[in-house]
């Protein structure tokens, strides 16, 4: 079937040139010179796409994005004379699919058209089948929920996969933001390109709006050393968790970027807006660690361990749900993770919940509440700090000469007891060495003075949090702190090599080597 186009412009001779470089590429165009003839044309005839100019005899090109896109589905791009970017800003929100500018360059006008075909063609694989598009089932496969505030959201990713517009992704630490950007670019006719993350932090603010966006007009970039622009293809597609409104009120970021950013805003909701999804959120979780991990049995949340997970306040939202479920698969000792290996401070389920339908609570209750929350953390790090104690002098227990080697299997799903040859026969030469060897003896007296003081500074640590003081930087820095500490504890023992270290910690090979890569561990950091 012969794809069709509607023209509107009042240049004929730009109509002309337009209808020439369609019917090259195989489609067939009318040429509507204004407004009121674009919409007679419109209503008496079906279109694939639409291609318009925004100043028009009789009114503005911008009437007539409104009532396509409000009507149809239908690709619609304007056409901008140079240095009116304000009124291309205002087609895209209203949904224009793309724009191009005057004067008209052939190449980038083909460009543009190659894309609505794309569209097009998506459109009509959806429609032919009865399924769900293989869109929809991409969106749902990555974009993991069904709750009531997704069902919108999901929507308009599918419509600005569509479009050609700047996004900007707004919302909370642990929202997934870099998640919907990328799939609105798979979900779009860019499908094909590259997608280029980057860490604008990384990048000095002088050389920012040079890098990107070139030092004329956007769409265009200019080779170091050369003196002309070359038009490119791209899409910007942008996110922070900060309130740009407000630092651009405050004079902190630039009103003119912001503005050329900001053309489409999705915001994406925090993890407690939608708690129905994270049964199937954590479930989701589980079996990528159980994958990345190479678990035997994939872990299962009790129906108490889930009921507390959706009543838990996630700060780092979505991020912050799978740390906790990859802490409590190490803590469990069997494939069922219960509400004890959460490690979630323990809350009135009932109390929480009431506050939850009642924002009108009583602060006397709520302030009892908090009281609980911090005398519950403070437990929690004081029992991490025993924990890690006992760990600690399991360790020197090991390499002491006239102690039997102990190992302790603290993950959930190790199967494989056996020491190693290695670590055996190093254990035997402890019982077969002479207590004369002064070498020896005084590597002995320096791990376990080492452990002492480590266990001074924790000791006092709790004391102080005894006495209601919390960790300056929060539970999970201090955790993951002393997680690092014992790993790298136990890696300089074993003179760095990861399978003893990990038989020492009474863990897995993979599971040493994923918590060092988590936490951040490389052995050039540290003098042997």
């Amino acid at each position: 079937m012969t794809t069709t186009a509607l023209v509107v412009d009042d240049e004929v001779d730009l109509c002309r040139l337009m209808q020439i470089t369609l019917t090259k590429m195989g489609i067939k165009s009318d040429e509507a010179y204004t407004l009121s003839q674009a919409r007679s044309y419109w209503q008496d005839n079906d279109y694939d796409f639409c291609l318009t100019d925004l100043k028009l005899p009789d009114g503005s090109g911008l009437e007539l994005v409104k009532e396509i896109s409000n009507s149809s589905s239908t690709p619609i791009a304007v056409i901008t004379a140079h240095g009116s970017m304000d009124l291309a800003i205002e087609a895209l929100k209203l949904g224009a699919f793309d724009f191009v500018n005057k004067p008209l360059e052939l190449p980038r006008l083909r460009q543009l058209v190659e894309n609505a075909l794309k569209v097009i063609h998506q459109d009509n694989e959806a429609k032919a089948t009865a399924e769900c598009s293989p869109e929809q089932k991409l969106l749902d496969s990555r974009l993991i929920g069904d709750s009531a505030v997704m069902h919108p959201l999901k929507n308009t990713i599918l419509k600005l996969a569509r479009s050609q517009a700047p996004v900007f992704l707004s919302g909370a630490s642990g929202t997934g933001k870099e998640v919907v950007a990328r799939l609105i670019h798979d979900l779009s006719p860019r499908r094909d390109g590259s997608f280029v993350p980057v860490n604008c932090g990384a990048i000095p603010s002088e050389l920012m709006e040079s890098e990107f966006f070139g030092h004329k007009k956007e769409k265009t970039v200019r080779a170091i050393g050369d003196t002309k622009e070359v038009p490119v293809d791209i899409r910007i597609l942008s996110a922070t968790h900060k309130n740009l409104n407000q630092l651009v009120q405050d004079g902190a970021f630039r009103q003119d970027l912001y503005y050329r950013i900001n053309v489409i805003e999705l915001k994406l909701p925090t993890l407690n807006a939608r708690r129905d999804d994270i049964p199937v959120l954590a479930k989701h979780f589980l079996a990528l660690i159980a994958d990345e991990w190479q678990l035997e049995n994939p872990p299962i949340l009790t129906v108490e361990a889930c009921e507390r997970l959706q009543d838990h306040n996630f700060a780092g939202n979505v991020r912050e749900l799978r740390n906790v479920l990859e802490r409590a698969v190490t803590l469990a000792e069997t494939p069922h993770i219960d509400i004890s290996h959460l490690g979630l401070p323990d809350i009135d389920i009932t109390h929480h919940r009431a506050v939850s339908q009642d924002q009108k609570s009583e602060p006397a209750v709520v302030n009892n509440t908090q009281h609980s929350e911090r005398q519950t953390s403070n437990q929690m790090v004081a029992q991490s700090i025993e924990n890690r104690e006992k760990v600690i002098q399991s360790m020197d227990e090991t390499i002491a000469p006239q102690v039997k080697q102990v190992t302790t299997n603290l993950h959930p799903y190790r199967t494989n007891a056996q020491h190693y040859p290695s670590m055996i026969q190093r254990s035997e030469s402890h019982h077969a060495e002479s207590p004369n060897h002064t070498a020896r003896h005084n590597h002995e007296e320096s791990v376990t003075h080492r452990s002492i003081l480590q266990g001074s500074d924790e000791k006092a640590i709790l004391s102080k949090l005894e006495d209601g003081q919390l960790p300056s930087q929060g539970l999970e820095h201090y955790l993951q702190e002393q997680e690092k500490q014992l790993i790298i504890t136990a890696l300089k023992q074993t003179a760095w090599n990861k399978t003893q270290a990990a038989e020492l910690l009474g863990t897995t090979f993979r599971s040493l080597r994923y918590r060092m890569k988590k936490l951040e561990i490389a052995e050039d950091q540290f003098e042997p």
